[in-house]
């Protein structure tokens, strides 16, 4: 049984304190079958429940998209936020860039690195690293979740409507 609803405590809080609880909900014919049983009871602050936050909603379009290009969920990523994500700088404050001998194909791959390379020589191919979807600040999703539902519009790609948007925007806090 869940429901909603506002307490009042009786001070001071101890072993055997009664606890008398408000609901929105009439509870009566739910009570009865917890009589004289031990209860596990977990109290918390009441939020409205979403059906996506950001990042989920985010993947979901990564997967709509990687279906209908017909690659990977991990290179779908990977060129959706080199695209429209923020790149990682390090402590000096120069964009980070990584020189490897790997592929671009195989880096394109990668779930623990999102690259883009940026320079090729005959041995090695430097790339500039971007933060990972979860790091990104609610102006800086908002803006890969933007150029995400573009481009799933571009390839006929059902996505939210412009309102739903909104309200999630401003569910972020965005």
């Amino acid at each position: 049984m869940e429901f909603t609803g506002s307490s009042i405590i009786a001070k001071p809080l101890k072993v055997g304190t009664y606890i008398t609880l408000e609901t929105t909900a009439d509870l009566t014919a739910d009570l009865e079958k917890f009589k004289d049983k031990k209860l596990s009871i977990e109290i918390k602050v009441f939020r409205e429940k979403r059906s996506l936050d950001a990042n989920a909603y985010f993947h979901v379009l990564v997967g709509k998209i990687s279906e209908v290009l017909t690659i990977s969920k991990a290179k779908a990523k990977n060129i959706l936020i080199c695209k429209y994500g923020q790149p990682q700088f390090l402590p000096d404050g120069n964009v980070m860039i990584y020189k490897t001998n790997a592929p671009v194909e195989f880096m394109y791959e990668q779930e623990s690195i999102h690259c883009i390379p940026v320079k090729f020589l005959d041995d090695a191919t430097f790339y500039k690293i971007y933060r990972g979807s979860h790091t990104l600040d609610t102006k800086e999703m908002s803006l890969l979740i933007d150029g995400t539902v573009a481009d799933a519009k571009e390839l006929d790609i059902d996505t939210v409507t412009p309102a739903e948007l909104k309200q999630m925007k401003e569910r972020w806090g965005v």
